[in-house]
């Protein structure tokens, strides 16, 4: 792989904020053509609603349809694989949510997100247990596995090590509320910004924007930024990775602002 294969997406939660039609999108915009416009402004979405409930496979073929070329959904899991005291056993959940749909959406499904309840601790057996039920693909199309967790005892060599060992991505939070730790267990990377400010224009500092930006294409390039927190030191130059950058919660208002900013950074693309 070379760094010209390897890709930055920016992106938002959702595309459904009614704030939005006042900060993001056009006066008079149809809500149905909200998914339209905002996939034209960004290079990627992450979906929080396949979290709480199933979609059917025509909704997925429709979002496909209705986002350019290149374009990429990330899609949270169900809650019910994720928020059991067994996760062994959520054999039946996992495959439940695969086998939803989502392989419509094509060369547009990106990473599917496992997300953990604050009060899940790291238990290795059980972790294990639950990582090999994640399957490699559907449909032909390969699957990119992303763990959210949010505990600290998540914090250790030994979650690093099982994570690496089973290919998935380990989400990078910048969060007060959450663990923050940017060690790196797969070939991808996925990051959640969750600091914007209602206070500033677009939600994030220049200074702040300038920092991601530059983050991002260390990522990209097969390296590592030196200024973010870890558990373990870096790995050493690795091959060029895909890199998922999304704004989620803090100043949701800002989201788009913020995400169209940092995307012009990095690409050049203005919102």
């Amino acid at each position: 792989m070379t760094s010209s294969s390897a890709t930055i997406r920016v992106g938002i939660g959702g595309w459904n904020f009614e704030p939005w039609r006042e900060t993001f999108y056009p006066q008079g915009l149809p809500a149905s053509r909200e998914l339209e416009y905002a996939s034209s402004k960004l290079s990627a979405i992450e979906v929080n609603g396949t979290y709480y409930s199933s979609q059917k496979p025509a909704t997925f073929a429709k979002w496909r349809s209705e986002t350019p070329e290149g374009f990429v959904f990330s899609l949270k899991a169900s809650r019910f694989a994720t928020n059991r005291r067994v996760l062994g056993e959520a054999g039946e959940s996992v495959q439940r949510f695969v086998d939803s749909g989502i392989s419509e959406l094509g060369d547009k499904l990106g990473p599917i997100v496992w997300q953990f309840a604050p009060t899940k601790r790291f238990d290795p057996a059980d972790f294990e247990a639950f990582l090999k039920l994640l399957p490699a693909e559907v449909a032909g199309l390969p699957l990119r596995h992303v763990m959210d967790v949010r505990h600290d005892s998540f914090k250790v060599p030994e979650y690093l090590a099982l994570a690496r060992r089973y290919r998935a991505a380990t989400v990078f939070t910048d969060s007060d509320h959450y663990p923050s730790f940017a060690d790196l267990t797969a070939d991808f990377v996925y990051t959640r910004m969750m600091r914007t400010d209602s206070s500033l224009a677009l939600g994030v500092t220049p200074e702040a924007l300038d920092q991601l930006a530059a983050c991002g294409r260390a990522w990209r390039d097969g390296g590592e930024p030196a200024e973010v927190p870890r558990v373990e030191p870096p790995t050493g130059p690795a091959a060029p990775r895909d890199v998922f950058m999304f704004f989620i919660s803090g100043a949701k208002e800002k989201a788009p602002l913020a995400a169209m900013a940092l995307r012009e950074r990095i690409d050049g693309t203005a919102g």
